[in-house]
C-alpha cells in the first residue's frame, strides 16, 4: 500500500505539527495540531480500593526478586534512505530521550541506538537475545520508526516485526524463559483514519517454570506487546513533542510503574491517547482524527515492576 506523508505549513506553532509514521503521500495537503483535553484521574491501589479488597495470589505474580530488572534496547529510527520514500520522522529523539528517562527510572538497563539498518536491527536483537539473562527479570524492546501491518522500517527498508520478535522465544533465548518480554512499537500499521465517534457516556504463587522442569509452557508464551494504533491505522506524532502513544506511555509510567499491574498501566495509556489527543485541520476531511493503542499479552501472570 502506498501511504504518504504530507507536505505541511504551520498555522500556528511548528513545533505542533501532529505526523504519520508512514509513507508521504503528497497528493494530500492538510495539518495536524495534537490538544490535549482533560488530565486523566488518578488510579487506585492495584491491591486496595475503597469499594473492594483484592488479594493477589503468589502463583499468579512474576518473580521480579531478581539481581537486575532487565535490559531495556530503545531502536529509534529517524532519517530514512530515499529508496524507502520515508520522511525523517521528526519528533522522534523527544520520545526517544523521555523513554530512555522512564524506563531508567523503572530500574532497566537502558541502550538507545539511533539509525539502524535492519540487518543491524535483527544483529543487535540477535546479539541481545544470546546474551545470559539468568540474573534479569524480564526483557523490554522499544521500536520507534515508520511502518505497516505487521511490519517495521530500518533506515533501508521494511522487514516483519516476527522476525525481531521471534529471537526472544522459549526455544531461542532459553534464560527469558518464564519471564516477562516486553515490545512496545511507535509505528503505523496502515493507512486508514480513526474519525472517532460522540458518546452520551461519561467519563468514567509457584516456582518460576524455567526453574521447574516438570512443566513445559508455549514458546509464545510470557509476550507483550504494546501498538501505538490498531491494525490498519495511522500513527501520530507531533515533532515538538514526540508521539503520542510515547507521552503518554511515559506519563502512565511515571505516575503508576511502581505501584499497577502492566496491564492496569497500559489500558491507561489508552485511556489518554484516546481521550487527550485529537487531530485538527483546515481541511475538515482531516479534522478531528483520533487513535487508539492496541496492547496484545501472551503474558501468563500480572507483572509488577515493584519488587514484593
Amino acid at each position: 500500500m502506498e501511504e504518504k506523508e504530507e507536505d505541511f505549513h504551520p498555522v500556528q506553532d511548528a513545533g505542533q505539527q501532529d505526523f504519520v509514521d508512514a509513507k508521504p503521500d503528497r497528493s494530500l495537503r492538510f495539518l495536524h495540531f495534537g490538544k490535549k483535553k482533560t488530565n486523566d484521574e488518578q488510579g487506585q491501589d492495584p491491591e486496595i480500593s475503597d469499594r473492594h479488597t483484592r488479594i493477589i495470589a503468589p502463583t499468579f505474580l512474576y518473580n521480579m526478586n531478581f539481581k537486575k530488572l532487565g535490559k531495556c534496547i530503545i531502536i529509534n529510527n529517524k532519517n530514512f534512505d530515499d529508496v524507502t520514500e520515508m520522511n525523517v520522522r521528526n519528533g522522534t529523539d523527544i520520545d526517544a530521550g523521555n523513554l530512555l528517562r522512564c524506563f531508567n527510572s523503572l530500574g532497566f538497563n537502558v541502550v538507545v541506538l539511533n539509525d539502524q539498518t535492519r540487518n543491524q536491527m535483527k544483529n543487535i536483537l540477535q546479539d541481545v537475545s544470546q546474551e545470559n539473562h539468568s540474573n534479569n527479570a524480564c526483557f523490554a524492546c522499544i521500536l520507534l520508526s515508520h511502518g505497516d501491518e505487521g511490519k517495521i522500517y530500518g533506515t533501508d527498508g521494511a522487514m516483519p516485526i516476527k522476525t525481531l520478535t521471534s529471537l526472544f522465544r522459549g526455544d531461542v533465548c532459553k534464560t527469558l524463559v518464564g519471564k516477562p518480554k516486553l515490545f512496545f512499537i511507535q509505528a503505523c500499521r496502515g493507512s486508514e483514519f480513526d474519525q472517532g465517534i460522540q458518546t452520551d457516556s461519561g467519563s468514567t504463587g509457584e516456582v518460576e517454570t524455567d526453574a521447574n522442569p516438570r512443566y513445559k509452557i508455549p514458546v509464545e508464551a510470557d509476550f507483550l506487546y504494546a501498538y501505538s494504533t490498531v491494525p490498519g491505522y495511522y500513527s501520530w506524532r507531533n515533532p515538538g513533542k514526540g508521539s503520542w502513544f510515547a507521552q503518554a506511555l511515559c506519563n502512565a509510567f511515571k505516575e503508576y510503574g511502581k505501584d499497577f499491574e502492566i496491564m492496569q498501566i497500559l489500558t491507561r495509556v489508552n485511556y489518554m491517547v484516546a481521550m487527550h489527543f485529537e487531530s485538527w485541520s483546515e481541511d475538515p476531511r482531516f479534522s478531528e482524527k483520533k487513535q487508539i493503542p492496541c496492547i496484545v499479552s501472551m503474558l501468563t501472570k500480572e507483572l509488577y515492576f515493584k519488587q514484593k
